[in-house]
């Protein structure tokens, strides 16, 4: 069971009878009565989100989710097609069910499927990933502003504002979390 008092993000947890992941929570303590906890959470197989307030000390079952780790292949239309690197198992997600992750996928990444009473739910990436900029403007030597900014185009289409001196052809690492620019390598 989880209380109230455990609660941090991306912790899943079974309400009226579905799966939650939980966005954001607030402990907020009124003038009078008892604390309440307002919690933001995403239904994790229809992906709609809702803020629903609680009592302090209320308690769900904690969703035991099933980690394992699979390969991207390759993508067709709005399925995104995976293979499990121990049973060499292939299955596809489609584009609603990933969200942002399709930002960031290159074929051969390495990655976590999750899954819950053997359906799968989604995929945890990395941290962070190494991305080959494909389109950019160049940076001009006259660009000395501090904290000069730029949008770039990465091998997986997602924008990104990097650095002036960032050109075509860079290989750039990327925040997962964010979305943002962290390096040039």
């Amino acid at each position: 069971m989880i209380s109230t008092s455990d609660l941090h993000k991306g912790v899943c947890i079974e309400l009226d009878g579905e799966l939650w992941q939980i966005l954001d929570y607030h402990h907020i303590k009124m003038g009078r009565g008892s604390a309440q906890v307002k919690i933001k959470l995403r239904n994790v197989k229809r992906g709609q989100t809702v803020e629903r307030s609680f009592q302090a000390g209320d308690k769900w079952p904690r969703v035991q989710l099933d980690h394992r780790q699979v390969q991207f292949m390759y993508q067709d239309g709005d399925d995104f097609h995976f293979m499990e690197t121990e049973s060499y198992e292939q299955f596809s997600i489609r584009r609603e069910q990933l969200e942002d992750a399709t930002s960031f996928l290159k074929d051969g990444m390495l990655l976590d499927r999750t899954s819950y009473d053997g359906e799968t739910i989604g995929v945890e990436l990395p941290v962070t990933v190494d991305l080959k900029v494909t389109e950019t403007e160049p940076g001009f030597a006259g660009d000395t502003q501090s904290g000069a900014r730029k949008p770039a185009t990465v091998e997986t289409g997602y924008i990104v504002q990097v650095p002036i001196f960032v050109s075509e052809g860079d290989t750039i690492r990327i925040d997962t979390r964010t979305g943002e620019y962290q390096t040039r390598l």
